[in-house]
């Protein structure tokens, strides 16, 4: 494994192999074990070699010992014996090469040795499991490609048949084009009387979470004033218990405080006012509002009513047409049984007449089904040639994507070696610099007097 890139076989499992995947028949039934062990037989390892480029490339044997007829060779029968050698030994050199064979010469071909013809087919070997391997997936990957556009025909035919529903259930019959027209403005008034009203109750709203939150202020104030009242009592309080010194202090204090109080009391009146007016607003928003659902429930209902009236009427509309179309096939049948009475009296006049041309119809449709199947074999003939042609140019480009892979695989083996050489000489010189160095340390020398030492 570290000079090929593929493992060599045993020699049973070799004829095993080639007897069960290459060879046919007989020859499969005579090919054994001696025909390459000690020394191989030529005219084995040549018909091995021919039968696997007919497997791999279907270039029948026979077609071997052809001499191209556009070359002006004398006696073109001497040289079908090398004719067929170089033609096996140039289709060879191009199946070892896509298998990672390194050499074939022509006494691979007229006198092979044991050694090196168990490593070339252990090569082919390695090449036919890969070969076989990649066109199992290649079915699998043609087997879901079938499956998935049988899919996607069938899903377009579906969306095909759902565009002609829809545009069956889009369009509007002209007898309720008017009806539809009324409804459509009736539906857009009220739809902007609707939205003219939800504009008016978000403005509503709006303003009472404004008042809400002035009511909320405005308890707070209030709550605010009535701990500002409980600390003055307290501080009134604390005043009477003590004794005062000057008797207008306690007066001043006391028109002070009632002051506070007015003050105090008028602001309480004011917010009680203003909470009245806020409740009263409240409650009248909430009235509205309920009035703006009841408004919308009704428009649901309207718009319900009208969807179920287009359908009704589309139900109508192709119960008219299918009316309309039984009526026709109708007068279809009636008028074809008025025909049919009227054919049967000329056919009985004309009977004579067609047996006659009949007779010469057949003969010219039998000359002329002749022209065409004529014509048909040569259009099979030419499609058979295109069909060759067509393979013949799927194999090219299957032979130079196997060479472009297989030089590609060459090129990064190299490569890989290159790199592992060069590792092992750079690590190879660092350790003997580095012995060079201990030694000149060992020796105490200087590596400038070594020269001079020398």
């Amino acid at each position: 494994m570290s000079e090929n890139t593929f493992p060599i076989y045993k020699v049973d499992a070799i004829v095993l192999f080639f007897r069960t995947e290459v060879l046919t028949a007989q020859e499969a039934k005579h090919f054994t074990k001696a025909d390459l062990l000690p020394s191989p037989k030529p005219e084995v390892v040549q018909r091995l070699y021919m039968r696997i480029l007919q497997v791999l490339y279907r270039f029948r044997p026979e077609c071997h010992n052809m001499v191209p007829l556009m070359e002006n060779i004398q006696n073109p029968a001497y040289h079908e014996v090398t004719t067929s050698i170089m033609r096996i030994y140039l289709l060879m050199r191009q199946v070892v090469a896509m298998c990672f064979v390194k050499e074939f010469s022509l006494n691979d071909l007229l006198a092979p040795k044991a050694k090196k013809t168990m490593s070339i087919l252990s090569g082919i070997m390695n090449f036919i499991y890969f070969r076989k391997m990649r066109m199992q997936i290649s079915q699998e990957h043609v087997a879901r490609f079938r499956v998935d556009m049988d899919r996607l025909q069938t899903c377009t035919r579906g969306i095909k048949e759902a565009e002609k529903k829809i545009e069956i259930l889009t369009t509007i019959p002209p007898e309720m084009q008017a009806e539809d027209r009324e409804l459509s403005a009736a539906l857009s008034a009220l739809q902007a009387t609707s939205t003219q009203e939800y504009q008016e109750a978000n403005v509503l709203n709006e303003t009472v979470a404004e008042w809400k939150t002035k009511i909320a202020e405005q308890t707070q104030k209030v709550a605010h004033t009535k701990v500002e009242v409980s600390t003055l009592k307290e501080e009134i309080i604390r005043l009477r218990s003590g004794v005062l010194e000057s008797p207008e202090d306690l007066k001043n204090l006391m028109e002070k405080m009632r002051d506070n109080l007015r003050v105090i009391k008028t602001s309480i009146k004011a917010a009680d006012v203003r909470l009245v007016e806020l409740q009263n607003t409240v409650q009248g928003l909430d009235q509205s509002g309920g009035e703006i659902q009841t408004m919308y429930g009704l428009l649901q209902d309207l718009q319900s009513a009208l969807g179920v009236s287009k359908q009704l009427n589309e139900e109508l509309q192709e119960l008219l047409a299918q009316n309309e179309k039984l009526k026709k096939q109708l007068k279809n049948l009636s008028t074809e049984e008025v025909q049919m009475k009227r054919a049967e009296g000329m056919k009985m006049d004309k009977a004579s007449k067609r047996y006659i041309r009949r007779q010469k119809d057949k003969e010219s449709k039998h000359l002329h089904v002749q022209d065409v199947l004529g014509q048909c074999d040569q259009v099979q003939q030419k499609r058979e040639e295109k069909a060759e042609q067509i393979e013949e140019i799927t194999r090219d480009t299957m032979r130079l994507r196997a060479k472009m892979q297989s030089l590609r695989d060459v090129c990064g083996q190299t490569t890989a070696k290159a790199q592992e050489l060069f590792d092992m000489i750079q690590a190879s010189l660092r350790n003997l610099h580095k012995g060079i160095e201990k030694r000149f340390a060992e020796v105490n020398v200087e590596p400038e007097n070594v020269a001079a030492i020398f």
